[in-house]
């Protein structure tokens, strides 16, 4: 029985076939865009390209499939690429070992993506990419906060504009409104309210990359929330 199987029963010769023949994009290797970029590579889809320049830290133990102790100080988008060629040896891959400055998006965007998730957690590359991508006319999905949330009950797939009680999604919509969006691409975000005192903060609206509470489940139930998205959508 091939691997491939299972989903072909479940979703059809046709949708599978669709999957094989799709390129997406992930920028942001951390326990959502890491789950993200699993799930979306076990459903079938053919040809990926991943972005992420950091390396694998203890800290990351307790929520990144990807980080274990004997893979610390590595390349993530490496181990991802190792990874996911041992899932589907046949994947077509790109890794790019790069943090992406405003000027790089462009250039990368200018190769051809059926689908984008953005996983960054930086504030200006993570709006730039949106920006950009949806200047190019291609779908995207985007992982708000899910750091300082217990509750994956809660999790939601809407549009940017229906999103609330984030504070990543309200620095993302204000960045992007002064841009000229308003609406037109899904974000995985939860409402739930974030306990103030499982968050180390940096208020600077620039990064706001502050140290937050996690837990194991709850990075990865956003991944797969993003990859459900893009699966049912490129089929």
């Amino acid at each position: 029985m091939s691997w491939k199987d299972r989903t072909e029963l479940l979703i059809g010769k046709e949708s599978l076939e669709k999957l094989a023949n799709s390129h997406v994009l992930v920028v942001g290797l951390g326990g959502v865009g890491g789950m993200a970029a699993e799930m979306i590579v076990r459903a079938g889809v053919g040809k990926i390209t991943i972005v992420d320049a950091d390396v694998i830290h203890e800290s990351n133990i307790n929520r990144q499939i990807i980080a274990l102790s004997g893979n610390e100080g590595k390349p993530k988008v490496f181990e991802w690429k190792k990874r996911l060629l041992e899932i589907n040896p046949e994947l077509e891959i790109q890794a790019i070992n790069e943090f992406l400055r405003d000027e790089a998006i462009p250039e990368l965007l200018n190769n051809k993506f059926d689908y984008i998730v953005d996983a960054i957690d930086t504030l200006a590359p993570k709006v730039f990419l949106i920006y950009h991508a949806m200047k190019k006319g291609y779908p995207i999905i985007s992982s708000l906060g899910s750091g300082s949330k217990l509750a994956p009950e809660l999790i939601e797939i809407c549009d940017i504009s229906k999103s609330y009680n984030c504070k990543l999604g309200f620095y993302v919509r204000k960045r992007l409104h002064k841009l000229g969006i308003r609406s037109g691409f899904d974000v995985v975000f939860s409402p739930e309210p974030q306990n103030k005192d499982t968050i180390i903060a940096n208020e600077s609206e620039e990064n706001i990359k502050s140290t937050i509470g996690t837990i194991s489940y709850m990075p990865n139930a956003f991944g797969i929330f993003i990859a459900s998205a893009v699966i049912r959508r490129l089929i």
